[in-house]
């Protein structure tokens, strides 16, 4: 893969973030996602070999979680 971007979240659990990735894997293709929710920013972090900026954000949202890219 290619791209890693990193967001800022506000899942809070291990069976949302386990959801979530299911949902997003199908929604977005090609992309490898996982949680690390041990961070403050309970960081949802996505590569892959194109920018999903807007996809993995309009995903999160579509699912009533805040999702915001970090530099």
């Amino acid at each position: 893969m290619g791209i890693v971007n990193i967001f800022r979240t506000d899942v809070e659990t291990k069976r949302e973030a386990e959801l979530i990735l299911y949902i997003v894997s199908k929604e977005v293709s090609n992309c490898k996602v996982n949680f690390d929710l041990e961070d403050c920013d309970n960081i949802l972090r996505v590569e892959s070999e194109k920018c999903l900026d807007k996809d993995i954000t309009d995903c999160m949202v579509k699912l009533g979680y805040t999702c915001e890219k970090l530099d």
